[in-house]
């Protein structure tokens, strides 16, 4: 398989498999957030709940887009990725993997809703720690800008989450004068048609939220895991073609010339060199290529390092420059190259739709199952009295919100710790403190704050141990 010999095609399989039962896993630890309140308000049954909620996940799969995949991937230092050594890849791959595995299973058992998001992302921080740790890796970093943009919208979401769902029970208190949406719901009996409806419309929505951005969590994995096996097949996107890479470097190459470089800062100037020099690698890599297939493996290496560090360096050049270098082009050279350095992304930023279709399968199927234990943690556990209609709707009307935001800005955040915080934000509405179950609080609150620093240590130490038994 893709050139592999039979051991590292077996363990291309058992990884794939390890990231298809984490995602898996993902739906079935997630579920609840879609289904409690319908399920708690008697708006749909158990089992029509969460078929319907697993259905919407496969949808926002599909067609979510991939923003939040490729942020996933970019974590990483690209040294890393293109590592040749297939014996260091399977490291990265099982580290990343097996603890997220473990860390999500330990939560789902206890019945604490904790990240995937978290915990996938902690995983990642933790192999690209180790790894720069390693003799020879010490001028490698991690992209610190997303780990900064991550790190921010998986901390902030929940208070977010808690703040506006807060914010919005008192607008409907003051606003809505049917008091019956505030009660609790008759036991066993469906609410009336227009507040069903509602509820079902905002269940909806945070599965194919849930779907648009946790699942591309999965698709960012995977795509890991066959870029670091098989680079010559995924680090670009096979489907493009060599000659239009050549022509749109060509155009970042002549905008570039344009510019009045000793107008640069030190930094600048030093990212421009790096930039000169990376579109010459591409430029000599595809010149008279008619197919990435018929491209050297090394090649193709090269090429995606290149590409990447364009994009990254570019951005570095106008932000950093003092004026007069942006001055000198004129705002349609500033747009040409913003947009064709769009365009040579495009080759590195990509997933297969067999990917896609794998990851959403996996999640939409793994929210049919395993849903009970959160539930009961969402439904009845946060708060002294049972969910009511206001509540139900307004959590999940925030989470899907805030989550829908986040994948149109590339940023994956925690739909489980978005509509739990949301719940609790609609139970302190009521009576405040007192109506909130703090054991319960505080066990959400230590798996928030513990997910990373666990994760990041269990990882990296996999991570290390893992590449000395592998080398």
């Amino acid at each position: 398989m893709f050139g592999l010999d039979p051991l590292f095609t077996f363990f291309l399989i058992l990884c794939l498999l390890s990231a298809v039962a984490f995602e898996f896993i993902n739906g079935f630890h997630d579920t609840a957030n879609a289904v409690a309140t319908v399920i708690y308000t008697h708006s749909l049954k158990p089992t029509t709940a969460v078929i319907w909620s697993g259905f919407w996940n496969f949808v926002g799969v599909n067609v979510g887009g991939i923003a939040v995949a490729i942020g996933i991937i970019n974590l990483l230092p690209t040294e890393i990725i293109v590592d040749q050594n297939l014996s260091h890849n399977i490291a990265m791959v099982l580290s990343l993997i097996l603890t997220a595995i473990i860390w999500n299973l330990a939560t789902w058992y206890l019945g604490i809703p904790c990240s995937s998001s978290h915990t996938l992302i902690g995983s990642i921080f933790g192999v690209g720690l180790a790894f720069m740790l390693l003799p020879g890796s010490h001028a490698v970093a991690l992209n610190w800008k997303k780990v900064t943009d991550i790190g921010l919208s998986l901390l902030i979401s929940p208070v977010i989450g808690f703040g506006l769902a807060l914010l919005l029970m008192f607008i409907l208190k003051k606003l809505v004068k049917n008091k019956d949406i505030f009660k609790e719901p008759p036991k066993k009996k469906a609410p009336p048609l227009w507040i069903r409806s509602i509820l079902v419309l905002t269940c909806t929505s945070v599965s194919y939220a849930h779907g648009s951005n946790d699942g591309q969590k999965g698709v960012g994995l995977i795509m890991l895991i066959l870029i670091a096996f098989a680079p010559a097949f995924f680090a670009l996107d096979r489907n493009k073609k060599p000659s239009d890479l050549y022509m749109d470097v060509k155009k970042i190459e002549w905008t570039l010339h344009k510019m009045d470089t000793t107008a640069l800062t030190e930094t600048g100037r030093k990212d421009y060199r790096t930039v000169q020099s990376s579109i010459a690698t591409i430029l000599t890599g595809v010149k008279g290529v008619t197919s990435f297939e018929k491209m050297d493996k090394k090649e193709n290496f090269k090429i995606r390092k290149s590409i990447i560090v364009i994009g990254k360096k570019i951005d570095g050049i106008l932000k950093q420059s003092e004026g007069n270098a942006i001055a000198s082009l004129k705002p349609v050279d500033v747009a040409i190259l913003k947009s064709n350095v769009k365009k040579i992304k495009s080759h590195t930023e990509y997933a297969p739709r067999w990917v896609i279709l794998m990851v959403s399968l996996a999640l939409g199927l793994g929210t049919m199952i395993g849903w009970k234990r959160i539930v009961v943690t969402i439904g009845e556990k946060i708060g002294k009295t049972h969910l009511t209609y206001a509540q139900g709707a307004t959590a999940e009307i925030i989470a899907a919100s805030t989550i829908t935001i986040s994948t149109t800005l590339g940023l994956p955040v925690s739909t489980t710790h978005v509509l739990s915080s949301g719940v609790a934000g609609t139970m302190f509405a009521g009576e405040g403190k007192a109506n909130l179950r703090m054991n319960t609080i505080r066990s959400m609150l230590s798996a928030w704050l513990l997910t990373l620093p666990v994760t990041i240590v269990l990882s990296g130490g996999l991570f290390i141990l893992l590449r000395f038994i592998m080398k």
